[in-house]
């Protein structure tokens, strides 16, 4: 793919959203631009930041038990506990100290928690972590997993986020439609793209993308 753009985080250079426009297929949508999080979410310093920064938007908190990371997001994840517990947010653990885990997905795609990860997200508030919140197919599976397994959802943090809300929980993000106000998705059927006869870069999920 051609090279990237990136917007810099105004309160902190070590927070880069690395973006370059096209034609993108991920598992719920086509896409107009394809954000590439893999060194926010794996580069020791970036995640430090990254989770750092999250934990700034969640610093008013009561209880955060557990913090749900989805698509690769636990280094991240592991780095806004920190923040949050030197903070003071507190947690109803036993031990005082926040879980992070992520839900396995069964043969069906559905997500599923095993029973030696249940107690982690049973009775528990939860707060949801994602790298970007764009059609909400992903947000609207985890909420719904998190139902079934008994656990309180109390906010969704994001790193990229179409939308403010979902489900009626905010969803509080470091970057949005202000930093890339053309962003657009569209179903297969509907695509502008498609039916321009543009070709797909890439195919892209949670762990990247594969050019076509």
């Amino acid at each position: 793919m051609q090279d990237y753009k990136k917007i810099d985080y105004a309160k902190n250079k070590d927070v880069v959203l690395r973006y370059v426009p096209g034609h993108f297929i991920t598992p719920n949508s086509h896409v107009n631009y394809y954000m590439d999080l893999s060194d926010m979410k794996a580069r020791q310093r970036e995640a430090r930041a990254t989770g750092e920064e999250l934990a700034e938007l969640y610093l008013a908190s009561e209880v955060i038990d557990t913090i749900l990371c989805l698509n690769g997001m636990e280094v991240v994840g592991s780095y806004l506990a920190n923040k949050l517990t030197k903070a003071g947010i507190i947690s109803a653990n036993s031990h005082k100290t926040m879980y992070i885990t992520s839900p396995e997905y069964n043969t069906s795609g559905q997500m599923m928690f095993r029973e030696n990860i249940v107690h982690m997200v049973k009775g528990k508030k939860v707060l949801v972590l994602i790298d970007a919140a764009t059609t909400g197919g992903t947000l609207k599976s985890a909420l719904g997993t998190l139902k079934f397994y008994q656990g309180s959802v109390v906010g969704i943090a994001a790193i990229y986020s179409v939308a403010k809300a979902i489900d009626g929980i905010e969803i509080r993000s470091l970057y949005s439609l202000r930093d890339l106000p053309d962003y657009a998705s569209f179903t297969a059927e509907d695509c502008p793209l498609c039916k321009a006869g543009a070709p797909v870069d890439a195919i892209c999920n949670g762990f990247g993308y594969s050019t076509l």
